[in-house]
């Protein structure tokens, strides 16, 4: 648990980072926190990068993709590919999708946000990530990464020709 919030206040730090940036449409952001074993991902994407839309869905086929895209989210394990050598299993997923409710978004701009936290068997091992997200997610061309960890920080640009960080 105290390790948990360690990680949740890492990604509370680095998220501070990203506040006061705009929205831009086809851009995600993503922090990586790196602690002990812990290994946690906070996604945020512009809704229209992932459904095409910004509103409260209109149509069966506007509900059926935001719902198609809170699916592909909650699937934290095959977004996201830590270094194999690390052994880096999937241990919690937190997924927040707008209008899923029925209730409007409070802005003008919505955005799905996730949070995953996986736990590594060899956390020495660890020296990267590769991200499936730009194959779900096509109106998505670029993803604006920062990580944490315990001997460095660093930040990323992730494409859909460059997937991966590495550290």
């Amino acid at each position: 648990m105290k390790k948990l919030l360690i990680v949740t206040a890492l990604l509370a730090a680095t998220g501070a980072a990203h506040a006061g940036k705009g929205h831009t449409h086809g851009v995600g952001r993503l922090d990586v926190v790196v602690d002990g074993g812990a290994l946690s991902f906070a996604l945020e994407l512009p809704l229209d990068a992932a459904v095409g839309f910004e509103r409260a869905p209109k149509t069966a086929a506007e509900k059926a993709a935001l719902e198609n895209a809170g699916k592909l989210l909650n699937d934290g394990a095959a977004l996201f590919m830590p270094t194999p050598a690390a052994g880096c299993a999937l241990k919690s997923t937190q997924v927040t999708v707008p209008f899923a409710d029925g209730k409007p978004a409070s802005a003008d701009h919505a955005d799905l946000d996730a949070a995953y936290v996986f736990e590594c068997a060899s956390p020495a091992a660890l020296k990267g990530f590769e991200t499936a997200v730009f194959k779900h997610f096509r109106r998505l061309y670029r993803i604006e990464a920062q990580r944490v960890g315990p001997a460095s920080q660093g930040a990323g640009r992730l494409t859909p020709k460059t997937p991966s960080l590495a550290w």
